[in-house]
Protein backbone atom coordinates (compact mmCIF):
# COMPACT_ATOMS: atom_id res chain seq x y z
CA UNK A 1 0.00 0.00 0.00
CA UNK A 2 1.11 3.54 -0.76
CA UNK A 3 0.39 6.46 1.57
CA UNK A 4 0.07 9.96 0.13
CA UNK A 5 0.76 12.65 2.70
CA UNK A 6 -0.60 16.15 2.12
CA UNK A 7 0.88 19.43 3.34
CA UNK A 8 -2.08 21.81 2.91
CA UNK A 9 -1.82 25.57 2.53
CA UNK A 10 -4.19 28.34 1.53
CA UNK A 11 -2.92 28.58 -2.06
CA UNK A 12 -1.20 25.22 -2.66
CA UNK A 13 -1.23 21.60 -1.55
CA UNK A 14 1.91 19.47 -1.71
CA UNK A 15 1.57 15.67 -1.88
CA UNK A 16 4.26 13.09 -1.25
CA UNK A 17 3.76 9.41 -2.04
CA UNK A 18 5.54 7.07 0.37
CA UNK A 19 5.87 3.30 0.48
CA UNK A 20 5.08 1.22 3.56
CA UNK A 21 8.60 1.75 4.87
CA UNK A 22 8.09 5.53 4.77
CA UNK A 23 10.42 6.07 1.82
CA UNK A 24 9.53 8.96 -0.49
CA UNK A 25 8.51 7.81 -3.96
CA UNK A 26 7.42 11.03 -5.67
CA UNK A 27 5.99 14.46 -4.99
CA UNK A 28 3.43 16.79 -6.55
CA UNK A 29 2.36 20.37 -5.80
CA UNK A 30 -0.96 21.71 -7.06
CA UNK A 31 -3.39 24.57 -6.47
CA UNK A 32 -6.48 24.36 -4.28
CA UNK A 33 -9.38 24.28 -6.77
CA UNK A 34 -11.42 21.20 -7.64
CA UNK A 35 -9.75 21.20 -11.06
CA UNK A 36 -6.36 21.10 -9.35
CA UNK A 37 -7.55 18.24 -7.17
CA UNK A 38 -8.50 16.26 -10.28
CA UNK A 39 -4.95 16.75 -11.54
CA UNK A 40 -3.66 15.47 -8.19
CA UNK A 41 -5.93 12.43 -8.36
CA UNK A 42 -4.70 11.62 -11.87
CA UNK A 43 -1.12 11.86 -10.63
CA UNK A 44 -1.92 9.56 -7.69
CA UNK A 45 -3.58 7.02 -9.98
CA UNK A 46 -0.36 6.82 -11.93
CA UNK A 47 1.54 5.97 -8.75
CA UNK A 48 -0.50 2.87 -7.96
CA UNK A 49 -4.00 1.62 -7.21
CA UNK A 50 -3.66 0.66 -3.54
CA UNK A 51 -3.35 4.02 -1.81
CA UNK A 52 -4.38 5.89 1.32
CA UNK A 53 -4.49 9.66 1.61
CA UNK A 54 -3.25 11.21 4.87
CA UNK A 55 -4.12 14.84 5.51
CA UNK A 56 -3.20 16.84 8.60
CA UNK A 57 -6.46 17.74 10.34
CA UNK A 58 -6.66 21.44 9.48
CA UNK A 59 -10.01 21.48 7.72
CA UNK A 60 -10.10 25.25 7.21
CA UNK A 61 -7.35 24.57 4.63
CA UNK A 62 -8.13 21.06 3.44
CA UNK A 63 -11.93 20.74 3.51
CA UNK A 64 -12.39 21.09 -0.26
CA UNK A 65 -9.58 18.63 -0.98
CA UNK A 66 -11.09 16.09 1.43
CA UNK A 67 -14.52 16.53 -0.14
CA UNK A 68 -13.22 16.06 -3.69
CA UNK A 69 -11.18 12.99 -2.78
CA UNK A 70 -14.07 11.36 -0.90
CA UNK A 71 -16.47 12.12 -3.74
CA UNK A 72 -14.05 10.28 -6.04
CA UNK A 73 -14.16 7.22 -3.78
CA UNK A 74 -10.71 7.68 -2.24
CA UNK A 75 -9.74 6.59 1.28
CA UNK A 76 -8.71 9.52 3.48
CA UNK A 77 -7.53 9.67 7.09
CA UNK A 78 -6.98 12.75 9.23
CA UNK A 79 -3.69 13.14 11.08
CA UNK A 80 -4.09 15.14 14.33
CA UNK A 81 -1.67 18.11 14.48
CA UNK A 82 -0.27 16.92 17.83
CA UNK A 83 1.22 13.89 16.06
CA UNK A 84 3.11 16.05 13.62
CA UNK A 85 5.72 17.71 15.83
CA UNK A 86 7.88 14.61 16.34
CA UNK A 87 7.25 13.38 12.81
CA UNK A 88 8.44 16.69 11.34
CA UNK A 89 11.56 16.66 13.50
CA UNK A 90 12.37 13.15 12.36
CA UNK A 91 11.76 13.96 8.71
CA UNK A 92 13.52 17.34 8.65
CA UNK A 93 16.38 17.57 6.19
CA UNK A 94 17.81 20.33 4.06
CA UNK A 95 15.46 21.45 1.31
CA UNK A 96 12.01 22.83 0.62
CA UNK A 97 9.74 22.43 3.66
CA UNK A 98 6.43 21.52 1.95
CA UNK A 99 7.53 18.08 0.63
CA UNK A 100 9.30 17.42 3.92
CA UNK A 101 6.13 18.18 5.87
CA UNK A 102 3.98 16.13 3.49
CA UNK A 103 6.32 13.17 3.96
CA UNK A 104 6.06 13.65 7.73
CA UNK A 105 2.26 13.43 7.44
CA UNK A 106 2.54 10.20 5.45
CA UNK A 107 4.94 8.69 7.98
CA UNK A 108 2.67 9.65 10.86
CA UNK A 109 -0.18 7.83 9.12
CA UNK A 110 2.02 4.75 8.71
CA UNK A 111 2.86 4.78 12.43
CA UNK A 112 -0.71 5.27 13.65
CA UNK A 113 -3.15 2.58 12.44
CA UNK A 114 -6.30 4.00 14.09
CA UNK A 115 -6.47 7.53 12.71
CA UNK A 116 -9.89 9.17 12.22
CA UNK A 117 -11.41 8.39 8.84
CA UNK A 118 -12.54 11.44 6.87
CA UNK A 119 -16.19 11.55 5.86
CA UNK A 120 -18.27 13.93 3.80
CA UNK A 121 -19.70 16.82 5.85
CA UNK A 122 -23.36 16.54 6.75
CA UNK A 123 -25.84 17.70 9.36
CA UNK A 124 -23.28 17.64 12.18
CA UNK A 125 -21.15 20.31 10.52
CA UNK A 126 -24.21 22.45 9.74
CA UNK A 127 -25.26 22.35 13.39
CA UNK A 128 -21.73 23.25 14.50
CA UNK A 129 -21.63 26.18 12.09
CA UNK A 130 -24.97 27.48 13.39
CA UNK A 131 -23.83 27.17 17.01
CA UNK A 132 -20.54 28.97 16.26
CA UNK A 133 -22.41 31.71 14.42
CA UNK A 134 -24.81 32.25 17.30
CA UNK A 135 -21.93 32.38 19.80
CA UNK A 136 -20.22 35.01 17.64
CA UNK A 137 -23.39 37.12 17.62
CA UNK A 138 -23.76 36.82 21.40
CA UNK A 139 -20.13 37.83 21.95
CA UNK A 140 -20.47 40.80 19.59
CA UNK A 141 -23.66 41.90 21.31
CA UNK A 142 -21.96 41.72 24.73
CA UNK A 143 -19.16 44.00 23.52
CA UNK A 144 -21.62 46.50 22.05
CA UNK A 145 -23.75 46.59 25.23
CA UNK A 146 -20.63 47.43 27.26
CA UNK A 147 -19.74 50.26 24.89
CA UNK A 148 -23.34 51.48 24.86
CA UNK A 149 -23.46 51.75 28.65
CA UNK A 150 -20.32 53.90 28.66
CA UNK A 151 -21.81 56.23 26.04
CA UNK A 152 -25.04 56.54 28.02
CA UNK A 153 -23.07 57.31 31.17
CA UNK A 154 -21.12 60.01 29.33
CA UNK A 155 -24.30 61.61 28.00
CA UNK A 156 -26.01 61.79 31.39
CA UNK A 157 -24.46 59.93 34.38
CA UNK A 158 -27.59 60.18 36.54
CA UNK A 159 -29.83 58.40 34.00
CA UNK A 160 -30.40 54.71 34.66
CA UNK A 161 -30.64 52.62 31.49
CA UNK A 162 -32.74 49.42 31.45
CA UNK A 163 -31.08 46.51 33.23
CA UNK A 164 -31.50 44.14 30.28
CA UNK A 165 -30.51 45.53 26.90
CA UNK A 166 -31.81 42.65 24.82
CA UNK A 167 -35.41 43.62 24.08
CA UNK A 168 -37.32 46.10 21.95
CA UNK A 169 -38.78 47.97 24.93
CA UNK A 170 -35.26 48.72 26.22
CA UNK A 171 -34.10 49.96 22.82
CA UNK A 172 -37.16 52.19 22.51
CA UNK A 173 -36.57 53.68 25.97
CA UNK A 174 -32.94 54.44 25.17
CA UNK A 175 -33.94 55.95 21.83
CA UNK A 176 -36.33 58.39 23.49
CA UNK A 177 -33.68 59.36 26.04
CA UNK A 178 -30.86 59.86 23.52
CA UNK A 179 -33.10 61.94 21.25
CA UNK A 180 -32.77 64.79 23.76
CA UNK A 181 -29.03 65.05 23.11
CA UNK A 182 -26.92 66.09 20.14
CA UNK A 183 -23.30 65.57 19.15
CA UNK A 184 -21.06 62.68 18.19
CA UNK A 185 -21.57 60.58 21.34
CA UNK A 186 -25.35 60.73 20.91
CA UNK A 187 -25.00 59.78 17.24
CA UNK A 188 -22.76 56.82 18.06
CA UNK A 189 -25.20 55.72 20.76
CA UNK A 190 -28.06 55.66 18.26
CA UNK A 191 -25.94 53.58 15.87
CA UNK A 192 -25.10 51.09 18.62
CA UNK A 193 -28.77 50.73 19.56
CA UNK A 194 -29.71 50.10 15.93
CA UNK A 195 -26.95 47.51 15.64
CA UNK A 196 -28.12 45.81 18.84
CA UNK A 197 -31.64 45.56 17.43
CA UNK A 198 -30.32 43.73 14.37
CA UNK A 199 -28.09 41.39 16.37
CA UNK A 200 -30.89 40.57 18.82
CA UNK A 201 -33.22 39.72 15.94
CA UNK A 202 -30.63 37.45 14.28
CA UNK A 203 -29.73 35.77 17.57
CA UNK A 204 -33.27 34.49 18.08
Amino acid sequence: MMVIGIDAHKRTHTAVAADQAGRQLSTKTIGTTSKDHLTLLQWATGQGNDRLWAIEDCRHLSRRLERDLLAAGERVVRVPPKLMANARDAARTYGKSDPIDALAVARAALREPDLPIARLDGADREIRLLVDHREDLVAERTRIISRLRWHLHELYPAWRPPTKLDRTSAFDKIGVHVATFSGLVADLTVRLVDHLRRLTTRDR
